[in-house]
């Protein structure tokens, strides 16, 4: 052991035994310090043992206590290739953590100083190098990380093992049995504060009564007791005020200690933890938040997020609306418990809480002024004096919190919302750190809040008015039609798809499919004004789709509007010939829209392709409209609809168009309100990345009655329900228009 060769006065020493640790007396004394990163491989050497393996220049002046990393291959070749396995398995052993082995260096010349020198060798004659190091494990038992000291065994007149030690860039001691201070080099004298002579003969536990009862104290006994060294960690308070990294090894004279301040590593260390932990919260919650614009799930994360990093509980209050700046528009709407257990009691207790307030105050004051609301202590009683007699004021015994804060979290302007931060009496009051952490937090979720509150607003506009420009079919007798609108999921997605069903004067039957470009309010408003144009020229001419979708365009042109749109518009006519015979003839015109789907009675679906399709509505006046038609059997269904519901971004068009027909094919035998519910179900992801619109019509047989299924006959005064009813003679169409063959 190294306390047992101890000289208690090295030469060189002056009259009171203290010596002068300098660059030169490392190099002489041979001696170094290392680390091995089991996990890692990383390798750290001190000066003293990188020049003492020849791993850095041996004149280069670098102060002992420098570190170097080495690759691990360089300093293991530097042991004789016989000892390199015997190395490696000392410093690993399979059971303990002691090590304490000789290996020799590699045969390389004469000697680290050169042919010459007090340090040289004779040829032939091997270096001896003494390594004595810890190995520590982790919890699971592997070994995670060696510590150790190096030095050189062969040096020909012997090696002054005082001067080594005073040399030595990392503190030392030695204590006898008794815990008397036998020799402290001059870096533990620099940490002790205080000097050799003040050490030499002194007892361990008078000079320091601090370490009585503490870790350094069992641990010290322990090594003693079972013989085994020890290492660990531990803060000793002032007049030292230190967290040390302390290495003890056992021998029969007492106990040789190696230790190191690492107070900067650890506050370097904890400063860095404390931001990687606030950067890694505060990434979460942008993270977390972003992918929702729904504010009762977004609270939800947020207080998931909040506990336990910062407490034992939570609860996320958000402002109403329409009662913004007063306590009675709140709403407890997420909370988080870092114990599962105690859960359910607190979401009932969020579920009772604020009906059973009789104190506002201290909501008040968070909500109008901005301002921290805090109790350190006795926060359960604090509570229970604000609340009614009642199930709220028990559960909060439950709960029993001890200390707590509430913040505002504000938006563009406003307060959003209202976080409320507990901590039981087993964790104490939340610091300083952890409070602005928590209102860094606060800051990035209200503006996601209030980005939600805004989204919210604005996907209701567009969804009032796109719901109010789509007004209820038409149902002529035998006829029936069905319609659905879906919303995208998205951002104010909303606007763009419409559907409408009418009759023009004459009694014909018009439906019409149509989508704007574009998806926000704007996109809606444009559809309102196509979608009136292409009705009121309809029903005012009487013509057919060609006609009809040619009129849009000029009036577009004229009218000075930027809308481009695709759109469907097809006509259900039938003659007195075809009433007799059971037919219809169906007309349509298709200006860049995905085709209309007919499917027979049969259950037989084909794409009503005709002659194609036009160009897109709005693009350039004096387009040419083409005009297609086909006969309609009794039970034929028509299907119209928007991209929405077959173009997806990772797939093409054509597939989604065919997986279309097969569905259809599949559902054929169900009522009409059946297959469009069905279709949104099977066809639509659940979070639809576009709006859908989608109009199906149904031509039941004429020689019996409606189905009831169909629903009441539903049509404007005037018109006929029935294809043999006359109709009113006021109506008749625009004698300068394509005339109406009849209703169907």
């Amino acid at each position: 052991m190294v306390a047992e060769t101890l000289d208690p006065a090295p030469p060189g020493a002056g009259p009171d035994g203290a010596t002068t640790t300098t660059p030169e007396a490392v190099r002489a004394a041979r001696l170094g310090a290392f680390t091995w990163d089991v996990a890692t491989g990383r390798v750290v050497l001190d000066a003293s043992l990188a020049r003492l393996l020849g791993l850095v220049d041996a004149s280069a002046e670098r102060p002992p206590l420098a570190e170097a990393d080495v690759d691990p291959r360089a300093a293991l070749r530097r042991v004789h290739p016989d000892d390199r396995t015997r190395l490696l398995r000392a410093l690993l052993p399979a059971d303990g953590t002691d090590v304490d082995v000789d290996v020799r260096l590699a045969p390389d010349g004469p000697g680290p100083d050169g042919p010459v020198g007090p340090d040289a060798l004779d040829p032939g004659v091997p270096r001896w190098l003494q390594v004595r190091a810890t190995l520590e494990r982790d919890a699971s038992g592997r070994a995670s990380r060696v510590l150790g000291i190096a030095f050189d065994a062969t040096r020909r007149d012997g090696l002054r093992t005082s001067a080594l030690l005073d040399a030595m860039p990392t503190a030392f001691f030695s204590l006898d049995r008794a815990w008397r201070f036998t020799y402290a080099n001059a870096a533990a004298e620099t940490l002790l504060t205080r000097t050799g002579v003040d050490l030499r003969g002194g007892d361990l536990w008078e000079l320091f009564p601090d370490a009585v009862g503490s870790a350094f104290e069992t641990h010290y006994r322990a090594a003693v007791a079972t013989g085994q060294p020890v290492a660990f960690e531990a803060y000793y308070p002032p007049p030292l005020d230190a967290t040390y990294e302390v290495q003890a090894w056992p021998g029969s004279d007492g106990l040789a200690v190696y230790f190191e301040d690492v107070t900067n590593r650890r506050r370097t260390m904890a400063v860095a933890a404390r931001e990687t932990r606030r950067a890694a919260l505060l990434a979460s919650v942008t993270s977390q938040l972003a992918e929702t614009l729904e504010a009762e799930q977004g609270v939800t994360r947020l207080a998931e997020l909040l506990v336990p990093a910062l407490g034992d509980w939570c609860v996320v209050t958000l402002v109403d609306h329409d009662h913004h700046g007063t306590w009675r528009g709140l709403k407890d709407a997420g909370c988080a418990h870092a114990d599962p257990a105690a859960r359910p009691v607190l979401e009932r207790y969020v579920d009772l809480r604020l009906a059973q307030l009789e104190d506002t105050l201290a909501l008040q004051r968070a909500l109008e002024s901005g301002q921290v609301v805090s109790a350190t202590s006795g926060a359960t009683e604090m509570i229970r004096a604000n609340l009614r007699p009642g199930e709220a004021r028990d559960l909060i015994d439950v709960l029993a919190p001890e200390s707590g804060v509430m913040f505002a979290l504000r938006g563009r302007g406003r307060t959003v919302g209202l976080v409320t931060l507990f901590n039981g009496a087993g964790r104490g009051p939340i610091s300083a750190d952890d409070l602005a952490l928590a209102q860094d937090v606060g800051a990035r979720a209200g503006l996601a809040l209030d980005t939600m509150r805004l989204y919210h607003q604005q996907r209701t506009l567009a969804e009032v008015l796109q719901r109010s420009l789509l007004t209820a079919p038409v149902e002529p007798d035998h006829v029936q039609v069905a319609v659905r609108y879906v919303p995208a999921a998205e951002a104010a997605q909303v606007g763009g798809d419409w559907y409408d069903a009418f009759l023009q004067r004459g009694g014909a039957t018009v439906v019409v499919i149509g989508d704007v470009v574009g998806h926000d309010v704007s996109a809606a408003a444009s559809m309102g004004q196509i979608r009136s144009l292409l009705r009121g020229i309809a029903v005012t001419t009487g013509a057919g789709p060609a006609h009809v979708l040619t009129e849009v365009d000029a009036a577009l042109a004229t009218l000075r509007t930027d809308a481009i749109a695709t759109a469907v518009a097809a006509r259900i006519e039938q003659t007195p010939e075809q009433l007799a015979a059971g037919v219809r003839t169906l007309r349509w015109s298709n200006a860049g829209h995905p085709p209309p789907m007919r499917i027979s009675p049969e259950g037989t679906v084909h794409p009503l392709v005709g002659t194609g399709s036009d160009l897109l509505l709005g693009v350039l006046p004096g387009t040419t409209r083409t005009e297609s038609v086909v006969e309609l059997e009794p039970g034929t269904t028509l299907l119209l609809y928007t991209d929405g519901l077959v173009e997806r971004r990772d797939q093409p068009a054509e597939l989604g168009i065919a997986r279309l027909r097969a569905t259809l094919a599949r559902l054929a035998d169900l009522d009409l309100e059946a297959v469009c519910d069905a279709l949104l179900e099977e066809l639509l992801p659940q979070r639809p990345q576009d709006d859908v619109a989608l109009v199906a019509v149904r031509l039941h047989p004429q020689d019996r009655p409606r189905p009831p299924e169909a629903g009441p006959v539903v049509v404007p005064p005037g018109l006929p329900a029935d294809p043999a009813a006359p109709a009113d003679p006021d109506t008749e169409p625009d004698a300068a228009a394509p005339a109406d063959p009849g209703a169907p």
